[in-house]
């Protein structure tokens, strides 16, 4: 294996929605488009991050074995930073101790937080239609923790500073939607009489930094991305 020194991505094979941020024989690091799934689903196979780094890696080789591997998910509408690994190796170890690593979002909700700094923290359930909730029940659901500071806002909208303790599904969406503050352009969590988003083009939510060690040097690495212009745009 190399080291891990920062190079610049080919733009050759560059795919499409995928901006790379870094790249040596063991990770490779993105910042994902919003509307670009992670992984194939049923009903959308080839345009996903998984399967255009898949090519990328390839070459243009059909015959390459290279391949990438899922380390964790972004959601399809959510933009920011995702991490692959290149090897069966890196993807154990960067899974083993994805806990302990820091993940930091950017996103925009709706209306004025009373309290601009605290932590959110409950337990998730998913039901039958993979609609996430919080219950009380700490036997039935697995407990979740946000942590968030307010860093602008306006009228109707407030721009969050997000650190994630815990990677449950739809986290950062259910718990500011159960707060009252959904975030922008949430179809599934916002308002449910469909009204405050018609103007909204995505959903505001982003991972802007990723810190991770590497699974070969053991060195601590921080990946980072700016705030999305619209997010900005929003608040004004």
């Amino acid at each position: 294996m190399s080291d891990t020194n920062h190079h610049k991505a080919s733009k050759k094979h560059q795919p499409p929605g995928l901006n790379i941020l870094y790249e040596d024989e063991d990770i490779l690091v993105v910042d994902k488009c919003h509307g670009l799934l992670t992984i194939g689903c049923a009903r959308e196979k080839e345009r996903t991050a998984h399967f255009l780094l898949n090519d990328y890696v390839k070459k243009g080789n059909e015959r390459s074995r290279n391949r990438v591997f899922i380390v964790h998910r972004l959601d399809k509408e959510t933009s920011g930073i995702l991490i692959f690994a290149k090897n069966e190796e890196a993807k154990f170890y960067l899974q083993d101790r994805w806990a302990e690593f820091s993940k930091r979002y950017v996103a925009v909700v709706h209306g004025v937080m009373q309290e601009k700094e605290g932590v959110i923290s409950s337990y998730l359930l998913e039901n039958k239609i993979f609609k996430v909730y919080s219950v009380r029940d700490h036997d039935k659901g697995y407990f979740s923790e946000t942590g968030y500071k307010v860093i602008k806002e306006s009228e109707k909208f407030s721009m969050l500073e997000i650190d994630l303790y815990t990677g449950r599904k739809h986290q950062i969406r259910v718990h500011f939607s159960e707060r009252g503050h959904p975030v922008a352009g949430d179809k599934l969590y916002g308002d449910p009489n469909g009204n405050a988003d018609k103007c909204i083009k995505r959903l505001a939510l982003h991972c802007a930094s990723l810190t991770i060690i590497h699974p070969y040097t053991h060195k601590e690495m921080t990946f980072e991305t700016g705030i999305p212009p619209y997010f900005r745009a929003l608040v004004k």
